[in-house]
Order: C-alpha cells, then structure tokens, then sequence
C-alpha cells in the first residue's frame, strides 16, 4: 500500500463517534499538510501508528502490555516508519511486543482513528518531545495458548486479560472509550 493509498482508506472510513468525526478531519489535514514526513518520526508534530487491539479465538481475552512509559496494560503498537501499510505494521509492532505468532486480522478495514498524545519524554536518553500519534488500530486474533514474551525496552509484562475487565487493567483513563470502542466494533464482524 502507498501513501495515497493509506490517505484514501482513511477518507473512506466512517467514523460512528463524535470523537472520531473530529479525529477524521485531524489525521486528513495532517497528512495533507504534511505528506512527506507524516509516516515517519522526522515529523515532530505528529506521525502514522499502527496498533492492533488482539483477542483470542474466543474473543473473551485480550492480549496486553504493560508498557514501561505509561505504567500501564495497553495494546500494541508502533510507528510507521515509512511504511504505508498501518495493517502490517500493527502486526509487526504485536509480533515484537509480545513474542506471538501467527496473528490474524479479524478484518483488514480500519476498527479505529484515533489521536493520542505522547507526553515529553527520555528514551534511550534521550529526549523525545510532546506529539501526537494518529494510530490506526486493526482488530487482531491470535492463539492464546501460545507462549509469550515481552520486550524489556517497552514493556515489562505481557498477558492475555479478561475482556469484560479491562478497565481494571488499564490506567490510563483516555484509553478505556477506545478500548471499548473497538470491542463493540470487533462484536459485529
């Protein structure tokens, strides 16, 4: 997938929440104003994710993080860095983040658009400023009997955690509407 491509899936999708329609209009302008540094981090404003919400073939269980710089249970996911195909990218980031295999698209369409920030920060000492990642989240599937591993610069724990309580997991308040989001949406595929 190129980036015209990746511009026009985004046009194309239909958001159904109001935070979404206001998302929408921010990743579009972005990648408008910015097409030839809004997939890689050489764009200090902001920059393409892709991240990948994981659930087992029961779809009772989501895979999870505890990422070191949110101190918290997340989703996976990383950045672009060039590449165009956000899908691919999603799987690659849980592929590293978690140590599972064979993962699954439940549906290659976009389950989500979603702007975050990125608080100022020190990785790898040094300082990364305060951004903005538009992540675009794919609903994933993988075998939750397979064995794990996580990935001691970004996280400190990987686990599959019960769907119904994932806002007993995660601590970051902004996150728990996405989340929920995406499992309502992943219902109805």
């Amino acid at each position: 997938m190129d980036f015209k491509n990746l511009y026009q899936q985004i046009r194309e999708f239909i958001p159904n929440t109001e935070q979404e329609f206001a998302d929408k209009k921010i990743f579009i302008s972005l990648m408008e104003k910015y097409p030839d540094t809004i997939l890689t981090r050489k764009n200090p404003v902001a920059h393409l994710t892709g991240s990948g919400f994981i659930l087992n073939p029961g779809r009772d269980k989501c895979l999870m993080v505890f990422h070191n710089l949110y101190r918290s249970w997340s989703w996976s996911g990383g950045h672009a860095d060039g590449c165009a195909d956000l899908l691919s990218v999603a799987i690659r980031e849980a592929e590293e983040e978690t140590g599972i295999t064979n993962l699954k698209p439940i549906s290659e369409k976009i389950i989500s658009l979603d702007v975050l920030p990125v608080f100022g920060h020190f990785k790898n000492r040094r300082y990364v400023s305060t951004h903005l990642h538009l992540s675009i989240a794919f609903s994933l599937t993988a075998d939750d009997r397979l064995p794990l591993t996580n990935k001691p610069d970004e996280n400190s724990a990987v686990a599959w955690l019960p769907l119904e309580s994932i806002e007993k997991y995660s601590s970051e308040e902004h996150m728990l509407p996405i989340y929920q989001k995406i499992i309502k949406r992943t219902k109805t595929l």
